[in-house]
């Protein structure tokens, strides 16, 4: 799994809000008890779509969200759809890593991308 980590900042709204435009979207609201089921229902539910849906997961907010697409997704178009420059961002296959760096506020957000 590719994951594009965000570390410029961005408005979570702004970025929910232009994936919804392009994407349908399913929440999974979580508290520190169920946050590590609600992790792992939203990877299963993108590893079983193969390729047509990416995860999202914001600092600050306790959801993570899952968007999915009629076709399969790429990771630089995700790029272009929020608007930042590929030096704002970094890309790691390390999911636990990823999410690490959101929750440790050295990143503004992940996307989870297959």
């Amino acid at each position: 799994m590719h994951n594009i980590i965000i570390k410029k900042w961005i408005e979570p709204y702004v970025l929910l809000e232009t994936f919804k435009k392009y994407f349908a979207i399913t929440d999974i609201t979580f508290d520190s008890i169920s946050k590590v089921m609600a992790k792992n229902k939203m990877l299963k539910n993108i590893q079983k779509s193969e390729g047509k849906s990416f995860g999202l997961y914001m600092k600050n907010v306790n959801k993570y969200y899952v968007f999915e697409s009629p076709e399969n997704i790429l990771k630089e178009n995700l790029i272009k759809y929020i608007e930042v420059s590929e030096s704002d961002c970094e890309i790691s296959l390390d999911v636990d890593a990823a999410l690490s760096l959101v929750d440790m506020a050295k990143a503004e957000a992940v996307i989870l991308v297959l």
